[in-house]
């Protein structure tokens, strides 16, 4: 008996692209036909304003492939892509964009490096964007190389909306807040590290304008630091707060002692000195003294919190017989 009932799930998170549903579907339908694929299209309205969920219900009627979820209001895309994936029951599973600038016709061979070639994520590469180069090119190539550099996953465009995944992978990770730019890092971290990438097509925008400004730069940095913080200390915060306590102490209890030393030898030789607390090395001392034990209290409450989670010994299994 087959596992998935579906061969592919696309999942597609809209907001505010009601110009460009009928085209998309069309497509994605034309597509289909020809290489014979039993799918599902999952379309995620993400609190759209436009009627675009009127017009994914009035699709529905004629296409028995849709499925549609609605939110009250705007989430994000990475609370649609966590109910897409919930929602998903084909064997390969593939994200892509509403604007059409994303293309199809990727699709199939995408689905064949999964389903043929054996890996967990094939990300798409925009390798010619049809961008605005100074506001998206550049800003994307800094931000793909830090990506790269600090999660090791050797992709050049990590935050392509275009991927298409194994249906294990989406279902053993987690995607909240903004974390939708990291899906691959999430699930190297879950133990899926068969990633590669393609070359795709990168369209213009045919209708409306683009939801996310130059500020998504910033705060996907931000978002990877936490990412990377967490994958690496979560479950065991004392080895990074403690040591970095520890640390802080020991450098301020240095300092001190060697003001104090110092001060007492010249006392001794009848020497001309300065009285410790005249000295603004002994205030930097005393801060790192005070900051070292607030870290190592940190981390000695977090580790305390970590090991009374509920998921402290939640791992995925590949395989048990």
């Amino acid at each position: 008996m087959n596992k998935y009932p579906k061969d592919l799930s696309i999942i597609v998170s809209i907001y505010n692209e009601v110009e460009s549903l009928p085209e998309l579907v069309s497509w994605i339908g034309k597509v289909m036909e020809r290489e014979n694929y039993d799918y599902e299209l999952i379309m995620v309205d993400d609190g759209s304003r436009d009627g675009s969920w009127e017009k994914i219900q009035e699709l529905a009627r004629t296409d028995k492939n849709i499925r549609g979820i609605s939110f009250r209001r705007n989430y994000g895309k990475s609370a649609a892509l966590f109910c897409g994936f919930e929602a998903a029951t084909g064997k390969v599973v593939v994200t892509m964009d509403a604007d059409l600038q994303d293309s199809p016709e990727e699709i199939p061979a995408m689905y064949a490096m999964i389903a043929g070639q054996g890996y967990d994520i094939v990300s798409g590469w925009k390798q010619h964007r049809q961008d605005n180069k100074l506001t998206k090119n550049l800003p994307s190539k800094l931000y793909n190389a830090t990506a790269r550099l600090i999660t090791g996953i050797r992709l050049h465009d990590m935050n392509c909306g275009l991927k298409a995944y194994r249906n294990e992978v989406v279902k053993n990770i987690e995607v909240y807040g903004e974390m939708h730019r990291y899906i691959p890092y999430l699930a190297k971290n879950a133990g899926f590290d068969k990633i590669t990438e393609k070359p795709v097509r990168h369209q213009k925008r045919k209708y409306g304008k683009s939801k996310f400004g130059i500020n998504r730069f910033v705060n996907g940095f931000l978002d990877l630091l936490s990412l990377w913080f967490l994958s690496t200390f979560g479950k065991k915060p004392m080895h990074f707060f403690g040591l970095t306590g520890t640390l802080t102490f020991a450098a301020g209890g240095f300092i001190a002692l060697w003001l104090i030393i110092d001060k007492l030898i010249a006392q001794t030789h009848g020497l001309k000195f300065r009285p410790v607390t005249d000295q603004p090395l002994f205030y930097l001392a005393l801060a790192a003294l005070i900051i070292g034990t607030q870290l190592f209290l940190s981390g000695f409450l977090a580790e305390m919190i970590s090991r009374s989670s509920s998921d402290r010994n939640k791992y995925n299994i590949k395989d048990r017989f």
